[in-house]
């Protein structure tokens, strides 16, 4: 993506079903279980780099000493920092006699990440808030050891406004106004009602002292408490957490927005955003990942046994993002590095025509490095349309007997697709340089080229590009630096469609005025002269976030209504192209069919920021909030 957009945030935990002498002896460390969730949660650092969080339970420790502990940081370095600082600690306990790795059992005792149940999470923070007290893992601490809960989450809510109202009616203050806040309320609340109803019973039966926990531990329903706290959580999460009463827990909102997968062995269950971490991580086969379901819950009992089972009823089609796909989760995975060579592959049609079939004068790469699955599948697919292409002209030519040696050489050798490394990435932008000439100045030599691979106003010059987004990169960087090649025409072909709406599950995505695809759905709006329809647009979304509506309507979708796919790509390429680049280069972007997207990702259809159509009525209320703050000229966030 050339454009950089919030990543989504990460989760991991893992659960040890044996004791720590068990993987001192068969791992040679009482750590294992800690050194496995660093490798967990560096294998998903793509998915947020604001700051990490750990956190811990020990289960059955003795009455007056700790059992829950957490650690958070917004360092550039959060995780060598914590679990730095961790690994520190625990050498200062064995210097003073107090912890010894020979004897796992002083581990635990003195060092907090020496529990049965460890938590991970990597943020990428949407809130306007930034510090570490807004790092999960969140904790809810009681001194009833039950009525413990510590929460990390991958998601976004739409209606956190309503969520907290609902908290103050029942006589809550929420400190908070964030999804995560209303998230670890709405489920204490209930957690604390079913630990209240179970001690009443315990008081009843007579259970008192060490007895009155564990017996409401071992009849606590976490599944129960979940079902209620979610009923009105609209958007898209994936959980994981810890209760004070030695359960753990997953869940994954009921469209199936967020991603989650998890295995569970005879020595440990283990849960992650992403598949193939934890298959690199504990050495597991594709076979042996699964996926939570959505709409569905995994919880672990104290005991170690695990049960799954749906906190709500999903639709009948999943709304899996497809973002998830195209960009953010790693393409190690084998299904996502298949899936994006699709997407790649069925651009071809598209820069075919644009090149007119001429190979022989074209190049082709990537840009940015997150394009380069796709590149693969696209050079692939091109390799075989053309190797198609001379085979039948063989066949003709043999058949006709004009078949000679300067006709092979024209179909094989001059005419071949000729794939380049053309754009290199050298450094990151520095945030401490605040006047916009000197940031302008530092954005358009973030890419470099590979000089003489290009032959001056003689080749066309193609770039796969996995999304286009604001276009801000395009126009300030990469288009200049491959501007410097002087092709005859220059190509920048977007595995993703166009992005024309909002994101409110979990990507950065919501500022509406800032899309290139709506910013030239505007421009076209005024250059038709089609006077009164973003005041008609306005009043429209007014209304409809005044009045809920039974079955919700996009009015957004009128800014675009008017104009095809390829007018709109046309515009985007003018308002993208530098005007120095103008005078001497052709440039055109080309955009994946929504069509493609699906054929390429069957199993992943969720495509409201191409197409409008929100899998909860929060998308849509989101939506035309959007479009409201651009109408009216205000900044950020539209929920």
């Amino acid at each position: 993506m050339s454009d950089e957009i919030g990543h989504h945030c990460g989760i991991a935990m893992i659960r040890l079903k044996k004791s720590l002498s068990y993987f001192n002896e068969k791992y040679g460390s009482p750590l294992w279980a800690f050194n496995q969730l660093f490798l967990l949660m560096e294998k998903q650092h793509n998915r947020g780099q604001d700051g990490a969080g750990i956190g811990s339970m020990k289960l059955n420790m003795p009455v007056g000493e700790s059992f829950m502990f957490r650690e958070r940081s917004t360092s550039s370095k959060a995780l060598a920092k914590i679990f730095g600082a961790q690994h520190k600690a625990l050498g200062k306990m064995i210097k003073k006699g107090r912890a010894f790795y020979e004897f796992p059992e002083t581990i635990k005792q003195n060092f907090d990440y020496g529990g049965e149940v460890l938590l991970g999470h990597l943020r990428y923070g949407t809130s306007g808030e930034y510090g570490s007290n807004t790092c999960h893992p969140y904790f809810r601490k009681s001194n009833w050891p039950s009525k413990n809960l510590m929460i990390a989450g991958n998601f976004n809510l739409t209606n956190v406004e309503e969520l907290n109202h609902r908290l103050v009616e029942r006589g809550q203050h929420p400190v908070f106004d964030t999804d995560t806040q209303a998230i670890l309320e709405e489920s204490g609340y209930y957690l604390d009602s079913a630990v209240d109803e179970l001690a009443r019973q315990a008081s009843e039966e007579g259970v008192v002292g060490e007895d009155h926990t564990r017996w409401i531990s071992e009849r606590i329903n976490p599944v129960e408490v979940f079902q209620q706290a979610s009923k009105k959580w609209d958007g898209g999460y994936a959980l994981a957490g810890i209760l004070g009463t030695g359960d753990c827990f997953a869940m994954r909102d009921p469209d199936g927005i967020r991603p989650g997968f998890y295995f569970e062995d005879d020595e440990v269950f283990a849960v992650a955003s992403e598949r193939a971490p934890l298959m690199t991580v504990f050495n597991k086969g594709m076979d042996e990942i699964s996926e939570i379901e959505p709409g569905g819950i995994l919880v672990v009992r104290p005991d170690g046994s695990l049960i799954s089972e749906k906190f709500c009823d999903p639709p009948a089609k999943s709304s899996g993002c497809s973002f998830e796909r195209i960009y953010f989760s790693r393409g190690n995975d084998p299904d996502i590095y298949a899936e994006r060579k699709t997407l790649g592959a069925l651009l071809v049609p598209q820069v075919v025509e644009s090149v007119g079939n001429d190979f022989s004068k074209s190049v082709f790469s990537y840009v940015p490095n997150t394009a380069e699955s796709a590149y693969y599948g696209f050079m692939e697919q091109l390799r075989l349309v053309r190797r198609a292409e001379v085979k039948q002209r063989l066949i003709d030519a043999r058949q006709s007997g004009e078949l000679t040696d300067s006709l092979i050489d024209d179909l094989v050798m001059d005419n071949w697709p000729k794939g380049e490394k053309i754009a290199n990435k050298d450094i990151k932008l520095r945030t401490f340089i605040s006047q916009e000439s000197g940031r302008a100045q530092l954005v358009s030599h973030v890419y470099d080229i590979t000089y003489g691979v290009v032959r001056e106003e003689q080749d066309a010059l193609v770039c796969i590009d996995d999304s286009i987004v604001r276009g801000t990169t395009l126009k300030k960087s990469i288009l200049k630096i491959l501007g410097r090649s002087k092709p005859r025409k220059l190509v920048i072909a977007s595995t993703a469609p166009q992005i024309r709406f909002p994101d409110c599950y979990g990507i950065d995505m919501s500022e509406l005025g800032k899309f290139i695809a709506f910013q030239a759905a505007i421009s076209l709006i005024q250059d038709h002269g089609y006077r009164g329809l973003l005041k008609e647009v306005a009043e429209q979304c007014r209304e409809a976030l005044k009045t809920p509506q039974s079955k919700p309507v996009n009015y957004v979708k009128r800014v675009y209504e008017n104009f095809t796919v390829d007018q709109i790509s046309q515009k985007v390429a003018e308002l993208v192209a530098p005007e120095a680049l103008k005078e001497v280069t052709k440039v055109e972007i080309l955009y994946q069919s929504v069509e493609n997207l699906h054929e390429a990702l069957p199993d992943h259809p969720g495509d409201w920021y191409f197409t409008g159509n929100y899998p909860t009525p929060g998308g849509y209320r989101v939506a035309h909030k959007a479009f409201l703050n651009f109408y009216e000229n205000k900044d950020g966030r539209s929920y």
